[in-house]
């Protein structure tokens, strides 16, 4: 007898255990507290309530990418105390646990967040500090204490910048002005390379859970390899790589962090299929070129983390949800995973990308099974190998105890 098919509605995504690998602190921020801590610190906001800034900043389509970051001047600005990034972390954990998130990733730039009365160590303690709260207060619970349900992990991914200017904050101003003679594009690279290693020095100095290493902002005109000795140097420590690229730029993108960085994993990475995209000259036979990137990235199990509506909000190209690439993506059996990107800015959750996903993207169950599943399999758990490997077993266990839950509903 066959298995009851299972409706994957919101009740059922809900309950299934499920990662998010790229979800960004400052973009993630809850919109009452925002306004809390904008208070605190003497910030001035465009509106002081929930609805005027959902209005006004926090919105549910934006005009351009500019429009789109428009709110991260305000998070970032909130931002720059022990105190906020703590509390903003462990909210963002808290907000992620309460719809059936095992696993997050947290990433952001904590150069954004360093001055002269916060180091960047002082950064990465506070956010691993609100992050371990929340853990701790979630596997305190008797169903993850008796091993019926598995427990809550989490990583931070260290973010370096493309680029940056003067008022991006003040480490970043005191950085170009030290190196006023030298070409910006350097001065970038100085930048990621000693973010680098900080990172390394907080996971092994200090014993925080730094898993990853990132690159972040503007791809246009700011090529990734600029910033390729942070990389070696993060690759020479054992440190896991992931890359924004291939989302505001075409496959080339793709193609530099694949081998100039060496990247795990591909943020975005939705033009990998777009030839027409490609914008280098000297790229002759544009469809071959893509063929071939696709077949590497599939190959090595290149995992792209993909954020629906964030792409919909930063891509005017991309009319409806039915033209975005994820399909295609799945078709060619590349590894793909359902990310938010910001779950503030881009008003979502990981339960309402899927959702998305299965109404306009043909995601079947068999799929949705696959993709979280491999979600957990392709993280940078920030624990050894058999220490993983013990904990994604219990993630498939409850996952298949929850299908089997939702296969004896009753038919609506």
């Amino acid at each position: 007898m066959s298995k009851k098919e299972i409706n994957i509605d919101e009740a059922f995504v809900k309950a299934l255990p499920k990662t998010d690998l790229h979800v960004h602190l400052d973009g993630s921020l809850r919109i009452p507290t925002l306004i809390e801590l904008a208070s605190d610190y003497n910030v001035e906001l465009p509106s002081y309530t929930e609805d005027g800034m959902r209005e006004l900043v926090f919105k549910d389509r934006y005009q351009s990418l500019g429009d789109y970051l428009r709110g991260f001047q305000y998070t970032c600005a909130v931002l720059q105390s022990e105190v906020a990034l703590e509390r903003g972390a462990y909210e963002l954990a808290i907000d992620n646990q309460e719809e059936g998130v095992r696993y997050i990733e947290v990433r952001f730039a904590p150069q954004l967040h360093t001055h002269r009365h916060l180091s960047t160590l002082q950064v990465l303690k506070a956010v691993n500090r609100g992050l371990k709260k929340a853990r701790d207060e979630f596997n305190a619970k008797s169903e993850v204490k008796n091993g019926k349900a598995p427990g809550f992990e989490y990583g931070i991914i260290c973010c370096a910048m493309r680029m940056f200017r003067e008022n991006f904050s003040e480490y970043y101003g005191n950085i170009l002005r030290a190196h006023q003679y030298a070409p910006p594009k350097q001065v970038y690279g100085m930048a990621s390379l000693e973010l680098a290693r900080a990172a390394v020095s907080a996971r092994d100095d200090y014993g925080l859970p730094i898993v990853g290493f990132d690159l972040a902002g503007e791809e246009s005109g700011y090529p990734a390899d600029d910033h390729a000795d942070a990389y070696h140097f993060a690759h020479r420590n054992f440190l896991k790589k992931t890359v924004h690229a291939g989302e505001a730029y075409g496959p080339e993108s793709i193609f530099i962090a694949i081998t100039e960085l060496q990247t795990d994993r591909i943020g975005h990475g939705v033009s990998l299929l777009s030839p027409e995209l490609i914008r280098d000259p000297t790229i002759a036979d544009k469809e071959e070129y893509v063929e071939k990137l696709a077949e590497y990235v599939a190959d090595r199990r290149i995992t792209l983390e993909v954020c629906l509506t964030s792409n919909m909000q930063t891509d005017p190209d991309i009319g409806d949800l039915s033209q975005h690439s994820f399909k295609l993506l799945r078709e060619n059996r590349l590894s793909t995973t359902l990310c938010t990107d910001n779950r503030t800015v881009s008003h979502t959750t990981v339960t309402k990308e899927i959702l998305l996903a299965v109404k306009h993207l043909g995601l079947t169950p068999v799929d949705l099974k696959s993709i979280i599943i491999y979600g957990f399999k392709r993280s940078f758990f920030p624990g050894s190998y058999i220490t993983k490997r013990a904990y994604v077993r219990k993630i498939i266990d409850y996952y298949e105890h929850v299908e089997s839950q939702y296969r004896k509903r009753p038919h609506k």
